[in-house]
């Protein structure tokens, strides 16, 4: 009895462990996109701490992995000015169009949105500065985090900040990093060091914890050339899709 209704909760487990799922991902976000904003208001000075640490100067342009509906926008602006540039890439176009009512609102004219996976994204330009705020399943794909470092600049700062698995006696901080982890990501892969992948590609790399330390800000400087032989069997670990054969979000 026990087992027959436990069962269907160590399959989930067990798919979470393995790597992120685009399409679980889509049905996940397309039901989040209309609260999203206030169910992430307790993150908001964690974000800000990322921005702050991605040292932006005006007329910068600034990639926004996995930016969703566009709440780093807003202080992304006040750094980079009407002179620089955002550039926003999501999957989930039920995300996307709220970023992009939020940017026809404010009226702002120097934010280009992609709706793309992050590994097939084409950028217009190169970045100087890249955020990956709470996108595990991102970095947790090692052919998207090689993609966006190749859409960076010699020497762009990268920042990411997120959760992740606190000691093994913070049982409680461990507890609530699972719930928040099941309801947002496709993957608990990584948890344990979920950077690991963004680390290959960056110098004077930092990792600093929060919230009794169930979330991290790592940040570091894009290293040109790349360590190529890491970097490229980290990216051969999870093969992307051929634009052909991507489903349709």
């Amino acid at each position: 009895m026990w087992f027959s209704e436990t069962k269907p909760m160590l399959v989930c487990m067990e798919q979470r462990l393995t790597f992120p799922d685009r399409q679980r991902s889509l049905a996940q976000y397309r039901l989040r996109a209309e609260g999203y904003d206030s169910e992430l208001a307790a993150f908001e000075p964690i974000r800000h701490s990322a921005i702050a640490q991605l040292g932006l100067n005006l007329g910068d342009t600034v990639l926004d992995a996995g930016c969703g509906t566009g709440l780093s926008f807003e202080p992304l602006q006040r750094a980079v000015g009407a002179g620089g540039g955002i550039i926003g890439v999501e999957q989930s176009a039920d995300m996307l169009s709220k970023a992009q009512d939020r940017i026809s609102e404010l009226g702002w004219v120097n934010v280009t949105l992609l709706n793309t996976p992050a590994e097939l994204a084409s950028t217009p330009t190169l970045a100087d500065a890249a955020l990956f705020h709470f996108t595990h399943d991102i970095l947790r794909n090692p052919a998207a985090i090689s993609h966006m470092m190749h859409c960076l600049k010699p020497g762009a700062r990268v920042v990411a900040a997120g959760l992740q698995w606190a000691n093994p006696w913070a049982f409680a901080t461990n507890w609530c990093v699972m719930l928040a982890a099941m309801y947002s990501t496709t993957s608990l892969e990584g948890l344990d060091k979920p950077w690991s992948y963004l680390a290959d590609y960056l110098g004077k790399f930092e990792v600093s914890t929060t919230s009794m330390q169930g979330v991290y800000i790592a940040s570091g400087v894009l290293m040109m050339p790349f360590d190529l032989a890491r970097a490229t069997a980290s990216a051969s670990l999870m093969p992307s899709t051929p634009a052909d054969k991507m489903p349709p979000a």
